[in-house]
């Protein structure tokens, strides 16, 4: 649902190729999550009511795609729908996912999105727990028809049979360490980071051909904001629950699928090697402070203004500011050059009181460490 966002049909183009790319690489992929799991915060106790006309116009279509392609498995969601627990939805489960849209891979929970034994209602695999009650137990399943056992467990191994999974190189638990801690970065994976975030950015404005910069006009750039040497967050290892492991940055989401940015470029970092490869001054001014973030505006051709947010896991975001009341400063710049350039670094939509104020807009849905030479790029 994150991945789609709000148009069904980009949505199911992308989830689409999502699933084929991912799988013809040898590894399954999991759609998630099913369904109407539209907010983090009080996830686990609110109930979405959506009516089948819009079910089927809005939020199945990126679902459909998937299992047209041949996606592997389906994660059921926290939320109720309907009163009914994701994970325990019969008609959502049997009559809608695996009836109706003819979906042949197995459905797996949430980490502690159990609640019963629901087989009968479409699960087929609990994820693990060790700290709550555990519903697919020995004992349990053997209370199950063994229809309903057989069909959970021919659906798994089917993905099993179907990714050649049993002669993969892989590793199983607990003998994975290695694998999991083995740096596989390489030069082109690094070019690829980078490609993928200059191809992401999105021009929003630009007015008076603002941009691009060129030497043969431009002598100097004020890069502007703490956003611009912002660093990556990292949980340190620190288990789901503590030591602020939903938190995301500016070049990663937060919670469970937080990648830490290695070998991070910041924003300020590639603006600086290109403008010295275009003999550009670079005037750094990067704090939110109002008053040297004029200063240095004024002594450049043009002024950067770097601004971001980011999101979560298990909370929404609180408001669709950007950090640090940067929108203060924002207007501030571009009150004393008008050739002011935002940058925003974000996780989503925005708002920009100032957007009819400067001069150019672009923005980067996080983009990972190499995310300072795309803006240089």
């Amino acid at each position: 649902e994150l991945m789609s966002g709000e148009d069904p049909f980009l949505g199911s183009k992308y989830a689409k190729a999502y699933v084929q790319g991912v799988q013809s690489k040898g590894v399954f992929a999991v759609m998630k999550h099913w369904i109407f799991n539209s907010q983090e915060t009080n996830r686990e106790t609110e109930s979405s009511v959506v009516d089948e006309k819009t079910a089927w116009e809005l939020y199945y279509p990126p679902f459909q795609a998937a299992v047209e392609a041949g996606v592997s498995a389906a994660m059921c969601s926290y939320n109720r729908v309907d009163g009914v627990h994701s994970c325990s939805n019969r008609k959502q489960l049997q009559e809608v996912l695996k009836q109706r849209m003819g979906f042949r891979g197995f459905v797996q929970s949430d980490w502690w999105a159990t609640h019963d034994t629901s087989l009968q209602q479409g699960l087929d695999q609990e994820m693990p727990s060790t700290d709550r009650a555990v519903f697919f137990s020995p004992t349990s399943l053997g209370s199950q028809p063994a229809t309903a056992t057989d069909d959970a467990a021919t659906r798994i191994l089917a993905v099993v049979h179907r990714m050649n999974l049993s002669s993969s190189k892989g590793c199983a638990p607990p003998g994975c360490e290695t694998m999991f801690r083995t740096n596989v970065t390489t030069p082109p994976h690094v070019a690829l980071a980078r490609s993928l975030a200059m191809e992401s950015i999105v021009l929003l404005k630009n007015k008076d051909a603002a941009l691009p910069i060129l030497p043969e006009s431009v002598k100097s750039v004020a890069v502007i904001g703490s956003a611009a040497v912002a660093t990556a967050y990292n949980p340190n290892g620190g288990d789901q629950g503590a030591n602020g492991w939903s938190y995301g940055d500016y070049y990663s989401g937060g919670g469970s699928g937080h990648v830490v940015a290695g070998n991070l470029v910041n924003t300020l970092s590639g603006i600086k090697k290109r403008a010295a490869l275009a003999g550009i001054r670079v005037i750094e001014s990067t704090t939110d402070d109002v008053v040297q973030g004029v200063a240095a505006a004024k002594e450049a051709d043009v002024a950067v203004v770097v601004g971001g947010t980011t999101s979560g896991e298990s909370m929404d975001r609180a408001n669709l500011n950007l950090d640090h009341n940067i929108d203060q400063l924002i207007m501030a710049v571009a009150s004393v050059n008008r050739r002011t350039v935002v940058l925003t670094q974000i996780p989503g939509a925005v708002l920009m009181p100032w957007r009819d104020h400067v001069a150019a807009i672009l923005a980067l849905f996080l983009g990972g460490q190499e995310t300072g030479t795309a803006w240089g790029a």
